[in-house]
């Protein structure tokens, strides 16, 4: 009879019931999707129209970088990866862009979470072509972190604020240094040991790029880098000044503990990992030392070498 619901497996509803042994299919749909994004990256919002335009505007008017670019131009870190770190390392950045319609997975949360945090950050959603056209074509995965350009002192400055501090100068010269990586362990030394500062020349040396700031673990904020056309005419310079000049060799004539003349105001050059000290600046010199090594390696990695000098000057000092 129709209507009767007291009839045996009879339907009268067009729900169904819950599925027995679902294996938790339905637990994804209860983490829910995480911290709401800000105003500016939710689509449609009236802070996302202005902060799209506003990024067409700044990629309208922004030359495509180039590889071995000039001096003082900022630095694009590309991939979600590569974006969380800068920004969890302290990078300082100035824009994140973020792609139209990007997958709002656990990464790019992370990432918006971070820039947020900041809150000097521009946050703007630019169109993937657009995202292309800054980065060569580098695969981007939908973030591009903008750099500033690094804000190099002056070699004055380093001495200075050594006088300022009324302690003899300690500085760190690097001669064909190339990996950023090294040249943010050393500052980090630099920083750890009590020094003033790092010295660099221009041409075929590291700069203070993203991956040297990860290296200094944060310590480049604190801790100067000055930038010369010529280290030798620099390396003169600190002489003038009263500061030693002592590179480190693989032949130098005195041992790093024995040499008297770091206990007095330094310059502690140190040359590549492969080539050493370049012939001019070796002889601009006043002492060339060694490390000793007595397990016989033939040399060490330019980060560490500094690392040990830096610590024994720290330990004649406080003694």
């Amino acid at each position: 009879m129709a209507g009767n619901s007291q009839r045996r497996n009879r339907r009268t509803s067009n729900k169904k019931g819950a599925t027995i042994g679902s294996g938790g299919q339905r637990r994804k749909g209860l983490e829910g999707k995480g911290p709401t994004p800000p105003a500016s990256a939710r689509k449609g919002h009236k802070k996302n129209r202005i902060a799209n335009a506003q990024a067409r505007q700044a990629v309208a008017r922004r030359p495509a970088p180039r590889r071995g670019g000039p001096k003082g131009t900022s630095e694009m870190v590309v991939g979600r990866n590569p974006v969380f770190e800068a920004l969890r390392d302290g990078v300082p950045a100035t824009t994140l862009y973020v792609q139209q319609f990007i997958d709002n997975d656990e990464r790019v949360r992370d990432v918006l979470k971070l820039a947020g945090d900041r809150g000097n950050i521009n946050l703007m959603e630019a169109p993937r072509q657009e995202l292309d056209r800054m980065t060569n074509g580098l695969n981007h995965q939908g973030l591009v972190l903008q750099v500033p350009p690094y804000e190099y002192a002056h070699p004055e400055d380093l001495t200075a604020a050594a006088h300022d501090a009324h302690e003899d100068p300690l500085i760190v010269a690097l001669d064909g240094v190339t990996d950023p990586r090294n040249l943010g362990a050393i500052v980090r030394s630099v920083s750890a040991f009590g020094g003033h500062g790092v010295v660099v020349p221009e041409r075929r040396a590291a700069g203070m790029t993203a991956g040297a700031w990860k290296s200094s673990a944060g310590t480049a904020a604190r801790t100067p880098v000055s930038r010369v056309t010529n280290l030798t005419r620099a390396l003169e310079g600190f002489q003038k000044e009263g500061l030693t000049v002592v590179g480190l060799a693989a032949d130098g004539e005195h041992t790093v503990e024995d040499l008297e003349a770091l206990d007095g105001p330094v310059v502690i050059v140190i040359g590549s990992e492969g080539k050493g000290l370049g012939r001019l600046v070796g002889e601009t010199c006043d002492y060339r030392v060694r490390i000793s090594m007595p397990g016989g390696a033939e040399s060490l990695n330019a980060g560490v070498a500094a690392g040990i000098v830096l610590y024994e000057v720290a330990r004649r000092r406080a003694n």
